[in-house]
Order: C-alpha cells, then sequence, then structure tokens
C-alpha cells in the first residue's frame, strides 16, 4: 500500500510538474507579447480644449472625447469612495487581484455554465486600468490572464492613488463624456466638488454599462443600481444609514449640459476662435489637447451689438414686404408633433415657431411649438395663441411673384398650416416675424489693443453659419475715403487745403471715366474737411490723382485695409474688396495716434497643464519681475508697435472724421452727445451701406447688404441705413462711461479758418472752424485751388461749371 501511494504521488508529482512547466511556458509566451505599461506614466489622454469668454465665462468646448483631466487630489473622498464601492472595495488592500472576488465569479461562473447568462469577471479597478490603457475588450480567457499579469506589474510600478487616477479620468461614462470631471458636467452640469452623495454613486454606477443605466430612457434601472451603490458606500462605513437613506430617496436629478456655444450670441466669435486653433496648432491639439482659451470677447457688449445689428436687419426687411410662410404643415392631427419636427432658429430664443390654425380678417390664431423635455422629448402640452392685425401689419405688403402685393386682410396673406415665426408682444398675443433676406457684419475692438470685443457675423448663426464680419469681401465704398486723406494729410496737405469739386473724367486709352458725387451735384472749390464731411467723389479722386495713385495704396497697405491695391483711381473710391475687420482694425490706427495693431480674438492660451503657450499682448516690461519693492517708480509697459502713421496726421483725420457726424452725411449720432468720429459708405447702385466710427476707447465698424449683391433700394445710404445701427449699439455701449474727448498732440496748434476759402479768419467769426495744424503748416496766404488750371479749366482742360465759377469768383467753395 505504501508503496501504491508512493507510486500515485510520484505521477502526481510528475503531473504537476508538467502542468506547471505548461503553465510556465504558457505565461511566459504571453508575457512576451504584453504591451509596455511603463506608458502610463508618460499617459496624456485626450482632454477637451475648452473656450472663455474675457470674463471667464465657457462659450464653448471642442473634443473628440468630452473629458477634463483631475489629478487624484482634487477628486473629493466621497466620490472616490463611491467607485471603490461600486468597483472594487478592496483596491487599496489587494495586489492588483482581488482573489476572494475572483473565487466568488469563478464559482458563479461555474454554476452558470451552459444557462446563456454572461460571464461575471471580477476584475479590479487596476485590472481594468490594464484593459482599457493596454488591452482590447475582447471577452476571452487569453485576454483575462493578460490582464492580470500587467495588474501585478502596474502594482508594482505605481501607487494606488496613480492607478485610481488613472481610472477615474479614463472611463466612459455614456453620453459623450469620458473621466469623472466631464462625467459630472454632462450629467449634472457640476463641477466634481459639488456632487451630492446621490449624484456620485449615480455616476459611479454607470461605469459597468452606460448604455443600461440611461437617465431617461432607463430611469427605474439607473436609480436600482445607483441605490445598490449606495447600500454598498453604507456597508463599507464610507456614509452612515441616515445619509445613505436620504441619498437613496432623492430622485435622479440629472439635467444634462448643453453642448456647443454657452456664452449667449457668441456662435460666430467662438467659430472664428476655433478656426484660428486649428490653423495655429492643428486639429488635434483643438480636440484632444486639452487647451485653456481665453478670449477677448465682452459678453455684454456681443449681446448688445447682435441686437443692434438684428434690430437693423428687421427693419430694412420688413419695409420689403413679407414673403410667405417658413412651410405649410398638416394640421389634421396632432399639430404639435408636426409642428415639433420643424427645425427652429436656436440662436435667436426671443422668436418661436407657430402654425397657424385659423386666419380671419381680425388676424390668427396660432398653435406654439411645443418644447422640449430635459429628456429630450417632445412636450405633450398644446400652446395656443393669437397674432392681431396690428401685430403683422407689415405682412399687409406681401410677395406675390416677385411683386409687393397689398392686402386687406391676413387670410389673404396667412392660411391654415403655414408655419411663421412670432415673437411676444406687450400684451397676451404674439407679432408676427420673417428671417431677413439682407444681411451684414459687425465688429467691435479695442483700438489701443486690438482686441475684439465683439462680432455679429450675420442675423444668425443657426441660419447661416458663414462669418461676414471676417469672410465676406465687400466694397467698402465712401469708408475707404478717410485712408486717401490721411496719405494727404501725411504728405503736405493741410485740412484747409482746397480742392475743385467740379466734373471731371479719367481717359485711359480708349477707355473714359467721369465719377460723379452721390447727389449728382459739383459744389466747387472746397476744402479737405468739407470734402469728407461730405463725402465727396470728385475731391476725392482730384485728391487721388494729385498725390498719385501709388502713395495711396502705400497706405491703404500701411493700413491693412488690403494686402495689394491696385493703383488705379476708382480704387480711391472703395472699389476694391475688402472685409469688416480689416476696416475696423484700419480705422483703429487713426483712433490710437497711427500705432499699427493686430486685430486679436485671443488673449492668451494654455496648455492642460497650465502653461502659456500662446499671448497676445507683447509689450515689454522689464521692471514687472521685480522680486521686492525698493522705492522703485512703477513699472512702464513698452508699447513697441510700429508707428504707420504721424500721429497729428492721426489727430487731423480724427477731427475731420468728427466733422462727419456734426455736420456731414452722419449726423444721426449727434443725440449720443459724445465726441466720435465716424465715415459712412455707400457702393455702386446702393448694393452695400457702411458705417465705421470710433471714440477714443472703441471702434466699431459694420456693413448692410445681400449676400448675392443687389441694389438695397434707391436713396438707401451708410448715413441711412448703417449708422443708425452704430447708433443704437453706442447708444447701450457707451451707458455709465465716462466722457473722453480725443487728446490733442503736443507742438500742434489751432487756428481759426473760413470754411470756404481755408484761409485764415477771425475767431470766432461767421462761419469759420477751429483747424489743427502741424508745426510749420498753417493756412494759404493765397487762395488756391488743387484742380484749377490758369487757364480758367478744371485743371483737367474742362470748362467749369457756371456754379462753380461764381464760387472762385466769390472767393469760396460754395459749400456752405
Amino acid at each position: 500500500m505504501i508503496r501504491l501511494i508512493g507510486y500515485f504521488f510520484g505521477i502526481g508529482t510528475t503531473l504537476a510538474l508538467v502542468v506547471a512547466a505548461g503553465v510556465a511556458i504558457y505565461l511566459g509566451q504571453l508575457t512576451k507579447e504584453l504591451p509596455d505599461y511603463e506608458v502610463l506614466a508618460k499617459y496624456e489622454p485626450p482632454v477637451t480644449t475648452r473656450v472663455h469668454a474675457s470674463d471667464g465665462a465657457l462659450m464653448g468646448e471642442f473634443a473628440r472625447e468630452r473629458r477634463l483631466y483631475l489629478p487624484i487630489q482634487a477628486v473629493p473622498d466621497r466620490v472616490k469612495a463611491a467607485f471603490l464601492s461600486a468597483e472594487d472595495k478592496n483596491f487599496y488592500n489587494h495586489p492588483g487581484i482581488d482573489v476572494t472576488g475572483l473565487g466568488r465569479a469563478v464559482l458563479t461562473n461555474f454554476q452558470n455554465f451552459g444557462s446563456g447568462r454572461r460571464q461575471v469577471g471580477a476584475s479590479t479597478i487596476t485590472q481594468q486600468v490594464a484593459k482599457n490603457f493596454l488591452l482590447s475588450s475582447d471577452q476571452t480567457y487569453e485576454r483575462k490572464i493578460k490582464e492580470m499579469v500587467l495588474a501585478f506589474r502596474i502594482e508594482q510600478a505605481y501607487s494606488k492613488d496613480r492607478i485610481l487616477e488613472l481610472y477615474v479620468n479614463e472611463i466612459f461614462f455614456g453620453l459623450g463624456a469620458y473621466g469623472i470631471a466631464g462625467a459630472a458636467l454632462t450629467y449634472f452640469d457640476k463641477s466634481v466638488n459639488e456632487l451630492t452623495v446621490a449624484e456620485a454613486a449615480y455616476l459611479a454606477a454607470l461605469p459597468k454599462g452606460p448604455s443600461n443605466y440611461h437617465p431617461f430612457k432607463y430611469a427605474d434601472r439607473a436609480i436600482e443600481r445607483r441605490n445598490w451603490v449606495i447600500d454598498q458606500m453604507v456597508v463599507n462605513g464610507y456614509v452612515s444609514r441616515e445619509e445613505g437613506d436620504k441619498a437613496k430617496a432623492s430622485p435622479l436629478g440629472v439635467t444634462p449640459r448643453r453642448t456647443g456655444t454657452y456664452v449667449f450670441a457668441g456662435e460666430y466669435f467662438t467659430e472664428e476662435v476655433r478656426r484660428e486653433l486649428i490653423a495655429r496648432y492643428g486639429q488635434d491639439a483643438l480636440y484632444e489637447g486639452g487647451l485653456s482659451v481665453r478670449t477677448t470677447l465682452d459678453p455684454k457688449l456681443q449681446a448688445m451689438a447682435r441686437k443692434a445689428m438684428q434690430s437693423g436687419l428687421e427693419k430694412y426687411d420688413r419695409l420689403r414686404g413679407y414673403r410667405g410662410p417658413v412651410k405649410n404643415i398638416d394640421i389634421s392631427g396632432d399639430w404639435g408633433t408636426a409642428l415639433g419636427e420643424v427645425k427652429a432658429l436656436d440662436d435667436v430664443p426671443e422668436w418661436r415657431l407657430a402654425v397657424v390654425l385659423d386666419s380671419s380678417k381680425t388676424g390668427l390664431e396660432i398653435g406654439l411649438q411645443p418644447k422640449r423635455e430635459i429628456s429630450g422629448a417632445l412636450s405633450k402640452d398644446r400652446e395656443k395663441s393669437t397674432v392681431s392685425k396690428d401685430d403683422m401689419s407689415f405682412a399687409m405688403r406681401y410677395v406675390a411673384d416677385g411683386k409687393r402685393v397689398k392686402a386687406n386682410s391676413p387670410s389673404e396673406v396667412l392660411k391654415a398650416g403655414d408655419v411663421i415665426y412670432v415673437e411676444k408682444n406687450d400684451g397676451d398675443g404674439y407679432a408676427l416675424r420673417q428671417v431677413p433676406e439682407v444681411s451684414g457684419g459687425l465688429v467691435a475692438m479695442d483700438p489701443h489693443t486690438g482686441r475684439v470685443l465683439a462680432m455679429v457675423g450675420g442675423f444668425s448663426y443657426a441660419q447661416s453659419e458663414f462669418n461676414r464680419a471676417t469672410q465676406a469681401m465687400r466694397q467698402p465704398g465712401s469708408a475707404f475715403k478717410p485712408f486717401v486723406y490721411a496719405a494727404a494729410l501725411d504728405n503736405g496737405y493741410t485740412p484747409a487745403s482746397v480742392i475743385m469739386d467740379g466734373p471731371i473724367t479719367i481717359q485711359s486709352g480708349n477707355v473714359s471715366w467721369s465719377p460723379k458725387n452721390y447727389d449728382g451735384k459739383a459744389a466747387g472749390p472746397s476744402t479737405l474737411r468739407a470734402g469728407i464731411e461730405r463725402s465727396r467723389n470728385l475731391m476725392t479722386v482730384r485728391l487721388a490723382n494729385d498725390m498719385g495713385m501709388k502713395t495711396v495704396a502705400e497706405y491703404a497697405e500701411r493700413f491693412g485695409v488690403y494686402d495689394k491695391l491696385a493703383p488705379y483711381l476708382p480704387m480711391a473710391l472703395g472699389a476694391g474688396e475688402t472685409t469688416v475687420m480689416r476696416m475696423v482694425s484700419a480705422y483703429a490706427v487713426m483712433a490710437n495716434g497711427g500705432r499699427q495693431i493686430k486685430p486679436s480674438l485671443i488673449d492668451r492660451i494654455q496648455d492642460r497643464y497650465g502653461k502659456t503657450v500662446f499671448k497676445h499682448d507683447e509689450r515689454g516690461c522689464e521692471g514687472c519681475v521685480a522680486t521686492e519693492w525698493a522705492n522703485q517708480p512703477e513699472p512702464d509697459l513698452v508699447d513697441n508697435s510700429e508707428q504707420v502713421l504721424d500721429p497729428m496726421t492721426a489727430y487731423q483725420i480724427t477731427s475731420m472724421l468728427e466733422g462727419v457726424v456734426q455736420r456731414g452725411t452722419a449726423t444721426t449720432l449727434l443725440s449720443l452727445n459724445r465726441p466720435i468720429a465716424g465715415k459712412t459708405g455707400t457702393t455702386n447702385d446702393e448694393k452695400d451701406a457702411w458705417f465705421v466710427g470710433y471714440t477714443p476707447n472703441l471702434v466699431v465698424g459694420l456693413y448692410l447688404g445681400y449676400d448675392k449683391p443687389q441694389g438695397l433700394g434707391k436713396g438707401t445710404t451708410g448715413g441711412g441705413l448703417a449708422a443708425p445701427v452704430f447708433k443704437d449699439f453706442m447708444t447701450v455701449a457707451l451707458e455709465g462711461t465716462p466722457k473722453v474727448d480725443f487728446v490733442l498732440p503736443a507742438g500742434m496748434k489751432l487756428i481759426s479758418i473760413d470754411r470756404k476759402t481755408g484761409m485764415q479768419a477771425g475767431e470766432g467769426a461767421p462761419g469759420t472752424i477751429m483747424e489743427a495744424f502741424k508745426p510749420g503748416t498753417g493756412p494759404a496766404d493765397s487762395y488756391w485751388v488743387i484742380g484749377m488750371g490758369e487757364d480758367g479749366t478744371n485743371g483737367y482742360g474742362e470748362a467749369l461749371s457756371p456754379q462753380a465759377s461764381k464760387a472762385i469768383s466769390e472767393g469760396g467753395g460754395g459749400l456752405y
């Protein structure tokens, strides 16, 4: 018997050794194929790039995986407790594998063998890190063994806190959220340290199967799983029974965070920043790099700019009549469901879609589009209201077959089933609205730094993503003239120089060109100031011709209006194409005393570690790095920007542009009662209407026009259409700010000038104005008109008009 036992023992030992050798060989082969776990030390997960306004408000997030990386020290204990209770309560005690849990899993799988149920894995947090970072998700024993081996190695190489940090930042929570910080924002719109016990428990329940515990599709299942996690937290001693019961009694409370743009009306600005980030760093850095971007956007000014532009576009559009409904739907069944399928302009919250239920001679009965609940489902409530005839008065002239037709009753304009836009009126009803066909762009900028404070790229980003402030190439028309006059003032002319405002024909080969003033009239000899205040085309062409278009082109390029301007005289009247952003940047040079500025939408960019990788402000400041104060003076910021225009010239042209507001084509702005310089612009056939203006600390420019250029209507001008939009914006933008005057540079002289002749006159005498002159210059000693020939012609071989001759004989321009 003893020999038999020894025999069997020997055989068993041999078999055990063979099995052990086989296992060792198998494990050795597996370990050769294992990935390098040391990559975890350098692991940088894809992290969300976040874009903020100048006040810190979140504007937008860009990510392939919405994740914000948090160091484990920033994760609250109750959140850690929730994950440990849900996934691995022995995490801080086991060496990578929980033997007890593994035994239970093996027993459960053996009992369920052949039942078709999914096998239990019993993975520890360390194993999940190994699987998520280094292995596939294949449900095989081989992958499980690799996972265990890697778990042992990871535990030996990294601390428990580091492993837990990798886990909570990597896992997927559903709804596009990765990592605990991203999940807290996505599900509850909270930071991690604001999560309650119940909220932390629900998030800890999700990694097991996010789709199985969807907060709206499977709310009961989600609450059951959450409550199980809370019970485990109680059992493990992380929360008291009382706290646990209170947490279990609370609802899920999921309030999904809106994705996209968060600052109101900031969509065009955010998209422009996105394009700049891609151009600067590439798409991977934008969508995975975790950049923190602080932009220049002022949310308050942005809301003001958006309202002013939309109001201006709507006002113009309503005067052209009503073009009809958005579409027509079948309302024989549930009109709310049918209306809910129509996409509204979600960035125009003042408006709502509605369907006409009945129309009569007194107005409309409408059904309002049902709102969507948090879950995304359409509300079952059906809200009705009315639109009175008075609240749709503009639609009594509607467009039919390309012609405007007058209607006597609302029933002639709209019928049942028509989908329309409406806006709440001051009473119980709604007013009819329509999306304007005309559009435009606006930019507001700090002239001292180039920081873009507000940008409007059109009526609605939801309607059109094309940014008319930066992408639309338009002719600025007369808004370009200040650069012609600035070039002249920088090259020997003065505001009192007199130029002939009379007919002129330019001959080039077999082609002749005879420009005209907007009103078709000529005023005779006039000062430069009068020419720009009244926006005289003939004077501008003569001035450009007198000093040479090469000089004009050089200054236009120096100001940044164009990269390359063809040196042809029509370009002096703004015939070249440019953008609102460029025009505003160029006017900023005149506003800041002649210094070149770089327009910027971004103040600062930081990488995922907080290191600044870009800063717009390039001013130097050596004294700013002093370690202590030793009675030294305050440090000065050194502005090293290029001086592209004489500061005295900048003041002269600014003073002349103030005259545009005080006496010229933009007198509608006088009621602002502020020092404002600016210039209107109207292009050929009234296709675009411009206004660009500035105070000492704010430059604003805009245009209105159709995307496919067409006439805005006879008599439409920049002063009548664009300047009122500027006025609406500045009225609120300047409210509460101190009144600041433009500063006369040291060394300049103020001399009383006769408005007609440009010659010196007695101070305070009728028809005079105080004009600023540079040192060594002053009014002319004798009357001289640029562009007038000695033979009594206009200087180009053409006879003077009787009006011009009379003006010269009287010794003045005859303009006033």
